[in-house]
């Protein structure tokens, strides 16, 4: 028979219970609600700064803005995750928009149907975001070149590429196509503009690949200790292979969105968007040294990331030209808080 003062089971439970939820309550988990409470914390300051910063129509472009870098940073997460990067995406993004209006264009002259030529483009873009992807995996993985220094290289030969294509200029959409692809990225649904429904179905089916797929388990255990995933029968290679194919697709479908938004592609395009889909992944709590990370915190970070630019740009605090500083002191500042991290 228990003594009168030990507690009894259901009592001792519920103490139990509520010392657990102290400790949660206590504990602040910056990886997760620092992203969010700093959105919110941007989102007031805007708004007391300019009113015009809260209007539907202004977070609407911010959104639809967002959904470039958002959809390459879900695709990011994957690699980073994984323990690789990926430095090559916006001179990716420069070559895939070039040569797709260079495919669109010829195929007018042959065919006469511009909506059926413009999605031939359209898969175009996907199959060489792929392809190239495809290619930094097994560069890495097959002929063990580290992953900066194989999208280091391609960053160059890219843009290059392009530069010669373009012959040093712009290459440009025909304007009678322009007008055909146009509401890809003008057009909108329920009232949201189309970028931002596929920025979300991305980021819905990142969330579900990496939460609730073996694929996703594997991706984090090659981040958190590639030589245990290798002992546990993980085929680690394959995996490095498929997220970095996953992030090219993921660069492919940017480009596809991004072409009909000025209807040209020249050297400067996609210019540091590596820069920021990076930023955009780091500041949504993903640990720059792998293993460990969220699709939805990208999501949010790749927001406040364009909040910032647009709140310089509404307000004129300081020079919009230092966007890049400002997205680079965060990437920083993320860093030296993850550093602790385990």
């Amino acid at each position: 028979m228990p003594s009168a003062q030990e507690p009894q089971p259901n009592e001792a439970e519920g103490q139990s219970a509520r010392a657990s939820a102290r400790r949660r309550l206590g504990k602040f988990d910056l990886s997760s609600q620092g992203p969010i409470l700093g959105l919110i914390l941007l989102a007031i300051v805007g708004t007391a700064l300019n009113s015009d910063f809260a209007s539907l129509a202004n977070w609407m472009n911010v959104l639809t803005r967002t959904s470039f870098i958002g959809i390459i940073a879900v695709g990011m997460t994957f690699v980073i995750i994984s323990g690789g990067i990926d430095l090559s995406v916006g001179s990716m993004v420069a070559l895939i928009a070039g040569s797709i209006i260079l495919v669109i264009n010829s195929l007018a002259t042959h065919i006469d149907a511009p909506v059926l030529v413009v999605i031939v483009g359209m898969m175009v873009s996907l199959m060489m975001g792929a392809a190239f992807g495809t290619m930094h995996g097994l560069l890495i993985t097959k002929g063990r070149i580290e992953p900066f220094i194989v999208t280091l290289g391609t960053l160059g030969t890219f843009r290059a590429v392009l530069t010669w294509l373009a012959d040093g200029g712009a290459i440009t959409l025909d304007f009678g196509l322009s007008q055909t692809y146009g509401p890809v990225y003008y057009g909108t649904l329920l009232g949201i503009p189309i970028p931002v429904w596929v920025f979300l179905g991305v980021a819905i089916i990142g969330t579900v690949l990496l939460r609730r797929t073996a694929f996703g388990r594997y991706v984090q255990a090659i981040g958190s200790n590639e030589q245990v995933a290798r002992y546990a029968a993980v085929d680690v290679d394959r995996v490095k292979i498929l997220t970095y194919a996953f992030l090219g697709l993921c660069v492919g479908i940017a480009t596809l969105l991004y072409v009909p938004r000025l209807g040209s592609a020249s050297p400067t395009t996609g210019l540091l968007w590596e820069l920021e889909a990076i930023a955009a992944v780091i500041v949504g709590g993903t640990s720059f040294k792998g293993g460990s990370g969220r699709v939805t915190g990208t999501v949010i970070g790749a927001i406040l990331l364009s909040v910032i630019g647009n709140i310089l740009n509404l307000t004129s605090i300081i020079s919009v030209h230092l966007n890049a500083a400002v997205q680079g002191i965060v990437i920083i500042s993320v860093a030296f808080l993850q550093r602790r991290r385990p």
